[in-house]
């Protein structure tokens, strides 16, 4: 396999997207749908190593409060220390499914990218309607992996390639176009869905967000790929015009 694809996910990887022209493009337009005002407490579930804590703390004040949770006690040990001395900020241990909240009682809450990991998303939406009051906003942020594109080498093995990704790599794949339906059913009003599409016109860059290599790898490991047509994957990828594209929803829902 062409050495330009990372052979694994870099532990870094969270914050690499989150400072990228993409990462900084989509998470502004969900901080700016939170419409987050002076004093209010917003809670981030799944806040991985914090990237947006500090963002939500500024907005928030020294009178208001944010609360970052995730159940990766390595991702919240560098959350802390990402949000350092800022008095407004807690960042704890815990289950999206079983948020340790008292039922109405924060103004605001956040995921990103976050439901299509977790084993039960209408769950975890149901947990976020609860722990919100009346009057109270969430806003999601979920890519859809069927959206995903790449012209590859032929149709075959690209399409042989998004079903992996979409049958064994992504747990809720599809939980971009679904999160209408699992606000609503929660009890939600869906304000409105702004889809973010992210092009990529170099094979680096791509690889850098969507693991082109390794995923191909586990293809071929998993029996989607032979050896053969992964090679002709990833060769067709690095010399041949390169284009790939895949579809994030920032959901903005209301109480």
């Amino acid at each position: 396999m062409a050495n330009i694809f990372e052979a694994t996910r870099p532990d870094d990887y969270l914050m690499r997207l989150a400072a990228s022209d993409l990462g900084q493009s989509y998470k502004a337009m969900a901080t700016a749908a939170l419409d987050l005002a002076e004093g209010q407490s917003v809670v981030d579930v799944g806040c991985g190593p914090g990237a947006d804590l500090l963002a939500f703390s500024a907005a928030v004040g020294p009178h208001g409060s944010v609360l970052g949770i995730d159940h990766d006690a390595d991702a919240v040990a560098a959350a802390r220390e990402l949000v350092g001395t800022a008095g407004n900020v807690k960042v704890s241990v815990g289950d999206a499914h079983v948020l340790d909240l008292e039922p109405e009682s924060v103004d605001r809450a956040h995921t990103d990218r976050v439901l299509q990991h977790v084993a039960d998303p209408s769950r975890v939406v149901h947990e976020l309607f609860r722990v919100l009051r009346p009057g109270g906003r969430a806003v999601l942020a979920e890519p859809d992996w069927g959206t995903l594109a790449i012209d590859g080498p032929d149709a075959a093995t690209t399409n042989a390639y998004q079903a992996f990704v979409v049958q064994e790599v992504v747990h809720n794949s599809w939980i971009g176009r679904q999160l209408p339906g699992l606000a609503e059913r929660a009890g939600f009003t869906v304000d409105r869905v702004v889809p973010v599409t992210a092009v990529f016109h170099d094979v680096n860059e791509a690889d850098q967000v969507l693991g082109l290599g390794r995923v191909a790898e586990r293809a071929r490991e998993a029996g989607y790929f032979t050896a053969d047509v992964a090679r002709r994957w990833t060769d067709h990828l690095t010399t041949a015009r390169f284009f790939a594209s895949v579809t994030l929803f920032v959901v903005a829902l209301d109480r």
